[in-house]
């Protein structure tokens, strides 16, 4: 059995023997009918640990007439579509993994040569009354093949786009040439789908694969549900395993990638299960410190965009500049786009947003890693400033507030909206028990902060006052009926009001 030419289903067995496995198949749906066509090729970029290689070995077992995968895929999704069989296990498949060849070689031009050497290897087994013009020539080797047997191939390559992720500048064009020289305009090519975490766009002045639809987290279009777990996938793992679906969604949901469509985090969603317990389980993959040598970059302000973030706040994007790779920067955008690109960020009609739990939390701990002494010390402050609500302690709650305050303010100091802004970036770690309403409609009016509970602690609203008193925002949530709107809570309900003086910046708190 080959590796590169027509390999088996070995892979994508592996994936099915697991002990959670969420049917993806009707991806083969979307693949089958780009196959032939002039548009037949597609780059699927997404953060890692997004079930990238289960797809691409899937596709591999699916299309290679190098096994029978009948037994395999009958039970999945795919077997119901009326052209199912037409297509299993009929294709000539290429399956690359770039990291693969990367890592067994120094440079580029070695991994190359590497490629052609292996692909020919086994190609030569198969085609052997072939009149090779160039063995050292991958293209020559397809075109040679293409016209004495006029047979085709699917091309499927993993982690395309490792080569920007850990090599040199100089390197990236001669890769580029050599994807676009393999796979453009050739008659050879039936289908060539791609997985990496980068998209293809153009790099520098180079614009080389130009031939490929891409798909990410910006711009999955109709692939947007094959881009993680969705939550209807998600509602039925938590009944068939007993999880409670509303931690889950506060842990790893919100990857709004369409109007009616949220993915999860699949690795987070399955340890989570296996386990028994939520945690930070993704980012544990990576080092803090890789998120940290982005966010201390601070281009025009990007720690101020960061503190925002973790405020529960949504910053625009213009994601158009990027040049998708780790080094190229030039402003502030580039930056929030490739964190978009790497799951640390959300991104949804033009602004970015922290999506979940688990990535606040690497935020969190990269920000306390990082040379922001005073944004640590108040991320550090907002169990206590909790606890302390919660405990209904006015001095200190009005004690931490007036800090971070002062420390947060990257908006204009003396408004409500900066207070607000302060409050949200303080409670950060209420994102763990409550869902967090701005301007909620409430009786009469509308409360500055609703904190409505997941789980069993006391519901809160927030009211906000400058140069008034807190008691005024407490007698104002009870004359508008503020409670009202959270009448399910009336015995497990606290009314916060705060107030600063301009002039002074002293913070008073009640709590009833």
């Amino acid at each position: 059995m080959s590796v590169y030419l027509n390999p088996g289903n070995e892979m994508f067995l592996q994936a099915l023997r697991n002990q959670i496995y969420v049917d993806k198949s009707l991806l083969i749906e979307k693949t089958n009918e780009l196959i032939g066509r002039g548009e037949c090729k597609i780059c699927v970029s997404r953060p890692r640990r997004f079930g990238k290689s289960t797809d691409a070995n899937m596709l591999v077992a699916y299309y290679s007439k190098g096994c029978d995968s009948f037994a395999m895929f009958s039970p999945l999704k795919i077997s119901q579509n009326a052209c199912y069989e037409n297509h299993l296990n009929k294709y000539n498949v290429i399956h690359l993994n770039m990291q693969d060849f990367l890592s067994k070689t120094h440079h580029i031009g070695q991994m190359l040569e590497l490629i052609t050497k292996l692909i020919f290897r086994e190609v030569k087994k198969q085609y052997v009354d072939i009149d090779y013009f160039d063995i050292n020539n991958l293209v020559q080797i397809f075109e040679d093949i293409h016209s004495e047997t006029k047979e085709k191939f699917i091309f499927i390559i993993d982690e395309w786009d490792c080569v920007f992720r850990s090599t040199a500048k100089e390197d990236y064009e001669k890769y580029l040439d050599f994807l676009r020289n393999l796979l453009k305009d050739k008659p050879y090519v039936d289908l060539a789908y791609m997985t990496g975490i980068l998209p293809i766009k153009k790099y520098g002045t180079h614009s080389a694969l130009n031939m490929f639809k891409e798909i990410s987290m910006i711009e999955p279009f109709e692939y947007s549900k094959f881009m993680g777990f969705t939550e209807q996938e998600v509602k039925e793992l938590c009944e068939q395993y007993q999880m409670n679906f509303k931690d889950m969604q506060t842990w790893y949901n919100g990857y709004q990638l369409a109007d009616n469509i949220s993915v999860y985090n699949p690795r987070s969603v399955v340890y989570a299960i296996e386990s028994k317990k939520y945690g930070n389980y993704w980012t544990s993959t990576e080092t803090y410190e890789a998120l940290s040598k982005y966010i201390n970059m601070n281009y025009d302000g990007l720690k101020d965009m960061i503190v925002r973030l973790l405020a529960n706040e949504q910053i625009s994007v213009d994601t158009g500049s990027f040049l998708n790779d780790m080094t190229n920067f030039k402003s502030v955008d580039d930056i929030l786009t490739l964190l978009i690109h790497l799951g640390y960020l959300g991104y949804h009609e033009g602004k970015a947003y922290i999506p979940n739990q688990e990535v606040v939390d690497s935020f969190v701990q990269s920000v306390k890693t990082s040379h922001w002494d005073h944004v640590s010390e108040s991320l550090m402050d907002s169990q206590e400033l909790l606890e302390a609500i919660w405990n209904k302690d006015e001095k200190r709650v009005a004690a931490i507030i007036q800090k971070n305050h002062y420390i947060s303010s990257v908006l204009e100091y003396n408004n409500e909206k900066a207070l607000a802004f302060t409050i949200l970036f303080s409670l950060y770690t209420a994102r763990n028990h409550y869902t967090i309403i701005r301007e909620c409609p409430v009786g009469k009016g509308f409360a500055d902060i609703a904190y409505i509970p997941l789980g069993d602690k006391p519901a809160m609203i927030v009211e906000l006052k400058w140069d008034q008193s807190a008691l005024t925002a407490i007698n104002q949530m009870k004359n508008n009926e503020y409670p009202e709107v959270l009448k399910n809570y009336k015995d497990n309900l606290l009314i916060v009001g705060i107030n600063y003086d301009k002039e002074t910046k002293e913070h008073i708190c009640c709590i009833e």
